[in-house]
């Protein structure tokens, strides 16, 4: 990401804001595939308006992606669905 961001987090880590955007941070273990992934980041798009922001694959196969989207208070945070 290349953005500095700060702000609220949940207990994880996984969600953060800085006032303009919220991300959330996702890992993807290495027994999911690519098509599996593509299949869950797109309901994350789809259903609650992420989009993706950043990923990055490590050796071991697994995958460390961020999604974003515009910050809206008044909008809950969709649980996410890949842990």
């Amino acid at each position: 990401m290349s953005e500095a961001v700060s702000g609220e987090a949940d207990s994880d880590g996984s969600y953060l804001n800085d006032g303009r955007w919220e991300y959330q941070r996702l890992r993807l273990p290495s027994s999911v595939s690519r098509p599996a992934a593509v299949t869950q980041l797109s309901i994350h798009a789809e259903y609650a308006d992420w989009e993706l922001s950043t990923v990055r694959l490590y050796g071991d196969g697994s995958r460390r992606v961020w999604l974003r989207r515009r910050y809206q208070p008044s909008r809950a945070c969709l649980p996410g669905l890949i842990t």
